[in-house]
């Protein structure tokens, strides 16, 4: 079994409210999710924030734009500081992601620890360095270009 982490980290220049109030939001997803993803949340009753035990569910075209059912529990909230959220079912064999922020002088810096592992075994570990994690990072880079939108870029 082949086990990976992503980190990425991203300074912002704002206060810590504003940037809980925005990651902490689950309608926000698709806001930081690039297009070509086909990112749906297809829960009936979205809460307005997240909580211990939400269950998200999601049609996402990850790879080869095939459409797949992705769901998500929020299993640790510390109210805001962190939350994880950790995949039931999707594309990986184990996905678990730590969203972390912290004050910085000047604004907030976010750190995203993603850990993984990815599927189709042997086959899935020999696709990871140009396939799997070149996808995590386009995806990140996303994010961090879509949030430099919403707040601006730190200086």
């Amino acid at each position: 079994m082949a086990f990976y982490q992503f980190i990425r980290s991203q300074n912002l220049p704002v206060c810590m409210d504003r940037v809980w109030d925005f990651i902490s939001a689950p309608a926000n997803l698709q806001r930081i999710t690039p297009p070509y993803m086909g990112f749906e949340i297809t829960n009936e009753d979205l809460p307005s924030v997240i909580y211990p035990g939400l269950i998200i569910t999601y049609k996402v075209k990850p790879l080869l734009g095939l459409k797949m059912t992705w769901v998500t529990e929020i299993t640790h909230v510390e109210e805001g500081s962190f939350f994880v959220d950790e995949q039931r079912v999707g594309p990986y064999t184990m996905w678990h992601h730590q969203h972390r922020i912290q004050p910085i002088p000047g604004g907030v810096k976010m750190d995203d620890i993603v850990s993984y592992v990815p599927p189709f075994g042997m086959l899935g570990a020999l696709a990871h360095p140009f396939l799997i994690r070149k996808k995590l990072r386009e995806i990140f880079e996303f994010r961090n270009t879509a949030l430099e939108q919403v707040f601006g870029r730190f200086e």
